[in-house]
């Protein structure tokens, strides 16, 4: 697979759409327009017709509903990001099943949303996923530890010879609300800090565990030996 399309400076996140509910794919088209720095570049009804589309339009992001007609849009991920030249797969689904979840993660989604989400919400996760984030609603949140722990998800490990630098109390108590699910947002008003202060105190618990996403880091807190 070819890495993911390249954008250059100023250019709008380029974005194809993936459901076969036509209602649903004009209401996006509207709100998406509404974003100076967001285009949508195609959309299509099933997995077959986005496959067929989606080598032209090399779209930075692909929304993807899961319930589609013939193959299941977490089974053809691959597909569609091979066919994308290595575009980010963010599900937009109804779909609150835990497995759905897992095996989105697993094919190589870069978020898991549902159609439940605000639309501004929707925008913000577009962009962040562009720029290599995982997005995920925060009501997986929790479904996403339990699959991983019923799946005996390995913990994230320190390098060899580097013992994995402690985290400090608060950044404990930010870990654990992570694991939660809590937005950084709700951290910010459970621990009494600035939300500022929290994005600070993510930042440096994924650099010390040698983690990429907030995702990653509820799964380690999930799955890590407790004392």
């Amino acid at each position: 697979m070819t890495g993911a399309p390249e954008r250059s400076a100023g250019a709008p996140i380029t974005v194809f759409l993936v459901d076969d509910h036509t209602l649903l794919r004009r209401g996006l088209l509207a709100l998406l327009a509404l974003q100076p720095d967001l285009r949508v570049v195609g959309e299509a009804g099933d997995a077959a017709e986005a496959q067929h589309r989606l080598p032209a339009a090399r779209p930075d992001v692909i929304l993807l509903d899961n319930h589609l007609p013939g193959v299941r849009g977490v089974d053809a991920i691959a597909d569609l990001r091979e066919a994308a030249g290595g575009a980010r797969v963010v599900m937009l689904t109804v779909s609150e099943d835990a497995e759905d979840l897992a095996a989105a993660l697993r094919a190589g989604a870069a978020g898991y949303l549902l159609k439940t989400i605000e639309g501004e919400d929707l925008a913000d996760a577009i962009r962040r996923a562009a720029r290599g984030e995982s997005v995920l609603s925060p009501e997986m949140m929790g479904k996403l530890v339990s699959a991983f722990q019923q799946q005996g998800a390995p913990e994230p490990e320190p390098e060899p010879d580097e013992p994995a630098t402690p985290l400090s109390p608060r950044e404990e108590e930010v870990l654990r609300e992570i694991a939660q699910g809590a937005s950084n947002k709700e951290i910010a008003r459970t621990l009494g800090i600035a939300e500022t202060t929290v994005k600070i105190h993510v930042q440096h618990i994924l650099r010390k565990l040698g983690l990429s996403s907030r995702v990653q880091a509820a799964v380690y807190a999930a799955e890590r030996p407790r004392p």
